[in-house]
């Protein structure tokens, strides 16, 4: 693992030119990130390079020396252990956009099901396997498992589930009909025309959900000016077109 992530460090520093700003983001923030950042580059000049993962695989690299400019997590955990590790720049971090989790389905699927204390996902599931990232390291993952565990379904399904590396992962499980259900942020939902929503994941059995942004200790000063841009209000009509709540 330590290998791997050495390797993919020294992939991120082959993008991180002089000229360039390199992001690190959730995956779940790909379609929403990669339109946030062109107004910015059009305005300035500056090349935006954007490397998309579980957020744990990019704090690892971060933590194995890629010279990320910015680090935008989907929850609150990784960002805090950056912070305790002293490679983030004093004084940067910032709550940028709140999500919500849903239970998808492929589009054809004919399941409905409704999320609530005592429902029987083992059964709905008829066999075939829940996608989800994988709980014990990525944001998505544990968040679902924590309203499972709430609503009383996780000890019925944790041996059936399908763990993905990120979120995207588990989302394209379900669109490819590889599973019958999954567990993800609405945004991928909505970002995915082969899924569709069976239910909304009720958002008080799991912590709520939080991107933070953060510069890192060694970012030029442009990375400031991107981490402004995309918290400014501006851009609250591009997040919210995604499926984002900006948090200000």
């Amino acid at each position: 693992m330590r290998r791997l992530l050495a390797a993919l460090a020294c992939l991120a520093c082959t993008l991180a030119h002089a000229g360039t700003l390199t992001v690190f983001a959730a995956a779940s923030l790909k379609e929403a990130l990669d339109a946030a950042v062109k107004p910015f580059e059009a305005k300035t000049g500056e090349r935006v390079v954007i490397s998309y993962a579980g957020s744990n695989v990019l704090a690892r690299q971060i933590e194995a020396g890629a010279p990320a400019a910015l680090f935008i997590s989907a929850d609150t955990d990784w960002v805090d252990e950056l912070e305790a590790r002293g490679l983030t720049a004093p004084g940067t971090r910032v709550n940028l956009l709140a999500n919500d989790l849903v239970l998808v389905a492929p589009a054809a699927s004919t399941v409905r099901l409704r999320v609530a204390r005592g429902f029987d996902l083992a059964r709905a599931l008829a066999g075939g396997r829940l996608a989800l990232a994988n709980p014990d390291a990525v944001p998505a993952g544990k968040y679902a498992r924590a309203s499972l565990q709430r609503l009383g379904a996780w000890d019925a399904v944790r041996a059936r589930t399908a763990p993905a590396e990120n979120v995207r992962a588990a989302l394209a499980l379900v669109a490819r009909g590889e599973a019958p259900l999954g567990i993800v942020y609405r945004t991928d939902a909505l970002a995915e025309r082969r899924v569709r929503i069976v239910d909304a994941i009720p958002a008080d059995t799991h912590p709520p959900i939080v991107y933070p942004l953060v510069a890192m200790r060694e970012a030029p000063a442009a990375a400031r000016d991107l981490a402004a841009h995309l918290a400014s209000r501006a851009m609250d009509a591009t997040w919210e077109r995604f499926g984002f709540r900006p948090v200000h």
